[in-house]
């Protein structure tokens, strides 16, 4: 089983304010030491309440347009109910039901199938964990 299935986990620093932070780099270094030519898929997942995993453009606004854009519909005021952490932290665990915590992408002779634009992100709202986990997972 160990040869269509490998895993590992990443442990990241997101910092002390929203962030998109690409992970693709960390993804095809993953596939480049488990999938070596092989055709499968690679899961990444954050096992946290308050994060989440998008495939996007970056370095050209548009990981900026994201949080701009969660910050409208997700407005880091009291109208939450979860109120625990800093003002506003309700809107960082719905966070997860618009941006899932979890994308599965195709991974071609070893490589990671993108789209020219794409990157893997990890989408971080919640300023009061700084530290993530992001499990990649391969099965080929």
């Amino acid at each position: 089983m160990s040869h269509t299935f490998t895993t590992c986990v990443l442990d990241v620093t997101t910092g002390s304010g929203e962030t998109v932070m690409d992970l693709t780099e960390n993804c095809t270094s993953f596939l480049r030491d488990v999938a070596v030519g092989r055709d499968g898929l690679l899961n990444v997942f954050v096992p946290h309440a308050t994060a989440g995993v998008a495939v996007i453009e970056t370095g050209s606004g548009s990981d900026d347009d994201l949080l701009a854009t969660l910050h409208q519909l997700l407005p880091a005021d009291g109208r939450w109910q979860h109120r625990h952490g800093s003002p506003g932290h309700g809107r960082d665990h719905v966070l997860p039901g618009l941006v899932a915590p979890h994308a599965t992408l195709p991974v071609v002779g070893g490589e990671l199938a993108l789209g020219t634009w794409q990157s893997v992100c990890l989408v971080d709202t919640n300023i009061d964990n700084v530290n993530r986990q992001v499990r990649l997972s391969f099965l080929g």
